[in-house]
């Protein structure tokens, strides 16, 4: 069976319905160009009884895009037949643009990535008027570039300045942006209305050929070579550098593809994307951010790591315990849901201080045009600000987000527990004590569990969910389902102190602070932070987090430690944190003094101090960009490995997702583990012992390590 139905009606007009045998979406795979070529072929044969095309598709989307489990697999030994394959099913994609007849695109639902080229690759396009319809082109946040025209066409429809947000950023619009910015045509209230307005346009307009087919054709917004582009073109590279840091080659490829395609003709330029195309597709970043932000979290997404034989929960009534920026967070989350959230505080004052953060957030999307004051309205009545616990009765889950001090959390799990439904799930939202202490607050250890979010809770997408030593499967698998009811993506992780996020996090900002404390140019840490891909510098986030939190943290770390019978190995950065708190009143960013100042009429700026303090002239002169960058992201995947060995996590997919979403590892890697399969099991081993000679044992190779480098094999 075709994977494109081929009618030729007595109208003359041939409909061609892309339909994928066996699969929900229509994907760009090995059955859909054999039907393409076969189409070609069929429709020069037919081409004398054909007044025109229209182009539909038989599922709910409209084109799914390319297939990512064979661009996955190509090597860089396969690049010259991937490069002709590609080629070929563009020259058949050319054949029908280049007919003479007129070929209309009936975009009826989302249409990305391959599916959007397939659509630009007609004349005219129609697409039914449904805000859940997505158009665009995003193979960037993949580490790839449109390879099927697409920087060739939209430039050439809507000009490059235009182009590039969708290019370079992955920008999706729905149907009526779309056509707005001129990247679909006219829109439809039904299917039936786009097919009727089709055939209209096919009876109007018997030859067809594309503006840049036709003699003197114009660049909308002028070609490269145009004075006022070129001036602009002349700094793009630099901005874009900026953005990428030089970490992702795909932006910088897609900008090379469009200007260097707009400067020849169209089946040129064509041949000089494929090129770029072909380069990514073998690169390490495209395998790297294909496996995991494709793969490995849709394994997650689909519940890889909920245990099975438990019913999907669907949570009513959820308390959180504190009204901090952490639980203001976590009920605005889960109140957009249309779950109705109980927020508790001390007093009624403190919880509506809270609430209003959600007000906040709420009004700044009315007055984006976002949402209306009714939704607005129903949201915030859905959160009851209190300052007593009774009004926790019936909730099926409580959350504490109390500060970080087992006594207190201790105090609110015996006080809000009893409220709970029968078998209702008692979570802590702490990010270093361990579940099993705190559980043993707890009368029903068994449905206690750690749900960690991340700040701020209405931006970050993750929630690292902690099992207990007591923790029962059921509770897990409906604690899982309520971080996807939420909208959040869940890694799961056993306990420990820290648990996974928070231990690598914490070598992170220790391993900038340490540098600091050795001499090195605080600005040479902050830029090695940023060059390595993470999203800000270890000072900065020190800043954001606050220092005097961190002393607490490793002060309740230190006391729970030595309790159990422990010792404490103090971190090097530890000295620095104190003489930066303890001597010279520098807290952190809320404070309004850390790493950094903070100007009330000004950008943050590093302290000038921190040079007399700290920084050792020849060595800051003498430091290897590289050797920084180094410690920085090896320090997190050793520290991740260490989790892996010990149990703490207890997937693959679960560390890179966690690292990534959760602290912000340099996405270009694919996560923590991926960097050290890409970098190489053995060679990364060589540096990690390299770097443990000069630094110290806290970058020693783990066991689990050592076993992998001796047969080289990735981790999976």
């Amino acid at each position: 069976m075709s994977a494109i139905r081929y009618e030729l009606g007595s109208d003359q007009i041939l409909t061609l319905t892309i339909d994928m045998p066996g699969q929900s979406a229509n994907t760009m795979n090995a059955a859909f160009r054999d039907a393409l070529s076969d189409t070609a072929a069929k429709v020069k044969g037919d081409l004398d009884n054909i007044r025109g095309v229209i182009v539909t598709s038989a599922k709910k989307t409209f084109f799914a895009g390319g297939d990512l489990k064979e661009l996955h697999k190509v090597t860089r030994e396969d690049a010259k037949t991937f490069e002709d394959m590609v080629n070929a099913l563009k020259a058949d994609m050319r054949f029908l643009e280049t007919s003479g007849k007129p070929v209309v695109a009936a975009i009826n639902g989302t249409a990305l990535g391959g599916g959007l080229e397939v659509a630009l690759a007609c004349h005219y396009r129609i697409a039914i008027n449904d805000d859940s319809i997505q158009l665009g082109l995003p193979e960037v946040t993949l580490g790839l570039l449109p390879g099927g025209g697409g920087t060739q066409r939209l430039p050439r429809m809507i000009g490059l300045e235009a182009a590039f947000p969708f290019l370079m950023e992955g920008k999706k619009v729905n149907p009526k942006t779309a056509l707005k910015a001129g990247i679909v045509d006219e829109l439809a209230d039904s299917a039936d209305d786009m097919i009727t307005k089709a055939r209209a346009f096919i009876d109007a307009n018997p030859k067809c050929q594309q503006p840049w087919d036709q003699k003197g054709f114009k660049f909308p917004g002028g070609a490269p070579h145009h004075p006022a582009m070129a001036q602009k073109l002349a700094i793009a590279p630099a901005m874009l550098k900026q953005k990428t840091k030089g970490c992702y080659p795909a932006p910088e490829r897609i900008l090379s593809a469009a200007v260097e395609g707009a400067q020849v003709d169209f089946d040129n330029g064509s041949l000089i994307e494929t090129r770029y195309f072909a380069e990514l597709v073998i690169g390490p970043v495209a395998k790297n951010m294909t496996g995991t932000f494709w793969f490995q979290l849709n394994a997650i997404k689909a519940g890889g790591s909920r245990p099975e034989g438990v019913d999907k929960e669907t949570f009513r009534k959820v308390g959180v315990l504190g009204a901090g920026m952490m639980g203001a967070g976590i009920a605005y989350s889960t109140a957009t849901r249309g779950i109705e959230v109980v927020l508790k505080d001390v007093s009624v004052e403190n919880a509506e201080k809270g609430k209003s953060y959600s007000e906040k957030l709420l009004a700044k999307k009315v007055s984006r045009g976002r949402m209306t004051e009714e939704q607005k309205a129903e949201i915030l009545g859905r959160i009851t600000a209190t300052g007593s616990a009774e009004d926790l009765a019936g909730c099926d889950l409580v959350i504490e987000a109390v500060f970080e001090d087992s006594e207190l959390k201790a105090k609110v799990t015996r006080e809000a527990e009893p409220k709970l439904v029968n078998n209702g799930i008692f979570a802590s939202n702490t990010s270093t004590i361990p579940i099993s202490q705190l559980a043993g607050a707890s009368a029903r250890p068994e449905n206690f569990i750690g749900l960690h979010f991340f700040s701020p809770v209405d931006k970050m997408q993750l929630v690292e969910i902690i099992v207990g030593e007591h923790t029962s499967d059921e509770t897990l698998a409906r604690s899982f389902d309520y971080v996807q009811q939420i909208g959040k993506i869940p890694v799961v992780v056993n306990d420990s102190r820290g648990f996974f996020t928070s231990r690598v996090f914490g070598t992170f900002v220790n391993e900038g602070i340490c540098m600091l404390g050795e001499g090195i140019h605080p600005s040479s840490i902050e830029n090695a932070g940023l060059l390595a891909g993470m999203p800000v510098g270890p000072l900065a986030i020190s800043d954001e987090v606050s220092m005097t939190l961190m002393q607490h943290i490793r002060d309740q770390s230190k006391k729970d430690t030595e309790a159990a019978g422990g010792s404490w190995n103090a971190h090097p950065a530890e000295a620095v944190i104190d003489a930066m708190v303890n001597e010279h009143g520098r807290k952190g960013k809320a404070a309004g003094a850390g790493f950094y100042d903070y100007p009330a009429d000004g950008k943050k700026h590093l302290w000038p101090e921190l040079e007399n303090l700290f920084v050792d002239a020849e060595k800051a002169r003498n430091v290897r960009l590289q050797e920084l960058k180094d410690r920085i992201l090896f320090i997190q995947a050793i520290e991740t490995v260490r989790c892996l060995e010990e149990g703490v996590l207890r997937t693959i997919e679960d560390a890179n997702i966690g690292s990534i979403f959760g602290i912000g590892y340099a996405p270009w890697t694919g996560g923590a583990i991926q960097f050290i399969n890409q970098y190489g099991v053995r060679s990364f081993t060589e540096r990690a012992t390299e770097l443990s000679t000069t630094y110290g044992e806290r970058f020693a190779p783990p066991k689990l390590l050592l076993e992998r480098a001796e047969s080289n094999s990735p981790f999976v």
